[in-house]
């Protein structure tokens, strides 16, 4: 029989997170937001928790949990809040992952203690401003350098998260290391052949050039910038793994990242529906709490709905994870189904407040204007389908 309750050990980390969201994030999140600032205070914190090092041994700092505990922590503070949520998630799959699964010992040594205690973020730079879903048309180069023994690296990349904060350390690059094309054999140029390989590039590498913050929709409290490599050199030994193994390296980052993903939606979709039990339960229309009019309770149940079944979705793609299963298709099946219903619920959410829905003091209105980027980043719901299929071998 399956048994899908949390043992006592996550029931403790969730419930200590949810009351961090609650008692901390909270109160303070709604002004960070609309400042656009960074909440470094708020990230200290989770720093001293303990969260950015949780799936990590202990040995490199960590906290000797896994996967599945960092998705949990994830839905509890996206329940509140997406940008803390999103700064998490970054950080640890996208920033020190890539380190801790294809790095050399000494670069786990050199890196990892510090991102795994939140002292430093680090960043995945593999968007280019030409290529979005197609993420193996990469324009960025490494050329290797032998009499300096060092990549010089070339290109832009963008939508960077925790790319530019005060404390971000370094930018994991994925480059090409090869020629773009090679002839055939009737003389003309075939297929490019495209050898791409992942470099870790600290932040304050000359050449290395961060642009100032985007102007978001959402995720106001989050750092996404723009980065750019002009003759950027560092070291041979800063490739992060195999040579030509970069791509196979960001498709395994990017299907680990979904699970992560689809949980920061789960917690965005039951956020909406907590606000709008409470909502419906003290906004009086007609003499009575608008939560007792059918119209409005059915919306409350479609949307509990999507969240239960989301969370269901992520939890089964993240124990497939951690029992060494195949999990691509669950990832991207968790990811698209959670994406699309925080966007449902946001948007219901948003209708259940009225006029209040659209005012920033009130958490929907954030929810609503953090939940599109879910159908976006981390692959979009147009990818996922395609994904599906491919796995379903209709592709």
């Amino acid at each position: 029989m399956l048994d899908h309750r949390l043992n006592t050990e996550y029931e403790e980390l969730r419930r200590t997170v949810a009351e961090f969201a609650q008692d901390v994030v909270a109160p303070k999140i709604g002004e960070y937001y609309e400042q656009g600032e960074f909440p470094y205070e708020i990230v200290r914190e989770m720093g001293r928790m303990g969260l950015f090092g949780l799936p990590f041994p202990e040995e490199y700092g960590g906290m000797g949990g896994d996967y599945f505990a960092l998705c949990l922590v994830l839905e509890e503070l996206a329940r509140v809040d997406s940008s803390v949520a999103i700064t998490l998630e970054a950080a640890v799959s996208l920033g020190a992952m890539p380190i801790y699964r294809f790095g050399t010992e000494e670069q786990k040594r050199e890196w990892l203690p510090r991102l795994t205690s939140g002292e430093l973020l680090g960043a995945f730079g593999l968007t280019e401003p030409e290529g979005g879903s197609d993420a193996g048309a990469t324009r960025t180069t490494a050329r290797y350098d032998e009499a300096t023994d060092e990549w010089v690296i070339n290109g832009t990349k963008c939508f960077i998260t925790n790319s530019g904060t005060d404390i971000t350390g370094l930018v994991t690059v994925t480059a090409l290391t090869e020629p773009l094309a090679r002839s055939s054999e009737e003389g003309e140029f075939s297929s490019p052949r495209r050898e791409i390989s992942s470099i870790i590039v600290p932040t304050g590498t000359p050449g290395f050039q961060v642009s100032k913050k985007y102007s978001k929709v959402g995720w106001n409290a989050s750092d996404t910038r723009e980065l750019s490599f002009t003759d950027c050199r560092v070291p041979a030994a800063n490739l992060l793994g195999e040579r030509g193994r970069g791509y196979a390296q960001f498709l395994r980052i990017l299907d680990e990242g979904r699970i992560a993903i689809a949980a920061l939606a789960t917690g965005l979709a039951q956020g909406c529906v907590d606000q709008s039990v409470l909502y419906a339960g003290t906004r009086r229309a007609f003499g009575r709490p608008i939560g007792a009019n059918q119209a409005i309770q059915f919306k409350l149940a479609d949307m509990e709905m999507r969240a239960h079944t989301s969370r269901l979705a992520w939890r089964d793609a993240a124990s497939r994870l951690l029992h060494s299963e195949p999990f691509k298709k669950e990832a991207a099946i968790a990811k698209l189904y959670s994406s699309e219903a925080a966007v449902d619920n946001a948007r219901e959410a948003t209708q259940i407040h009225g006029g209040y829905g659209f005012m920033n003091e009130f958490p929907v209105a954030r929810f609503w204007r953090d939940c599109k980027i879910l159908e976006i980043g981390e692959g979009t719901s147009e990818v996922q389908r395609m994904l599906i299929a491919r796995e379903l071998g209709v592709s």
